[in-house]
């Protein structure tokens, strides 16, 4: 299972630039092992920091809840990742979609600071909604065609029903603060 978890980083990292601009990189194709790594990293440390600042923040319970879920799978996430990418041999390379990353998590959470109470709720669980969707589309539609590490392409398969079931999760969580 922390096997599975180590590539959410790669995924969610891909999806939170939306899938058009996930399928370049600095070189106009698919990032190749080296980039995805890098991505992980920045990843975790931008859904972290929005997870802490929600388990602070957050007025609901239940939204406090899944923020600490995030803030734990992706602190197992950057050491797992790590070590994914130390056994793989890859460097981790900056290209575009890692810059883009941290430009874009610094843009969210500079958003989500300047409010509070059930806004606040909302904004978080109605992000974490979008970054799903699109973790699985960029999933389908980028990482696994183009991964020719077979063990990571497997691991990225074999990822597929977590973010399937975060998803849902976070969906219960948006209907729940609709009511």
């Amino acid at each position: 299972m922390m096997k599975l978890i180590a590539v959410t980083a790669a995924l969610a990292a891909v999806a939170m630039l939306g899938t058009t601009h996930a399928q370049t990189s600095t070189t106009g194709s698919a990032p190749n092992d080296a980039q995805i790594a890098m991505i992980a990293v920045v990843a975790d440390t931008v859904d972290i920091d929005a997870g802490k600042m929600a388990e602070k923040r957050a007025t609901n319970k239940e939204v406090k809840a899944f923020a600490e879920t995030m803030v734990r799978d992706h602190t197992a996430v950057n050491t797992k990742a790590t070590a994914l990418a130390k056994k793989l041999g890859v460097t981790p390379e900056e290209s575009a979609t890692s810059k883009s990353l941290k430009s874009d998590g610094d843009k969210e959470m500079a958003k989500l600071e300047g409010m509070s109470g059930a806004e606040f709720d909302k904004a978080y669980v109605d992000n974490e909604v979008s970054y799903h969707e699109a973790v699985i589309g960029v999933l389908d539609k980028t990482l696994i065609p183009n991964t020719k590490n077979a063990e990571l392409k497997d691991l990225l398969e074999s990822a597929r029903p977590i973010f399937a079931s975060h998803l849902e999760h976070a969906k219960q969580l948006q209907k729940s603060l609709t009511k």
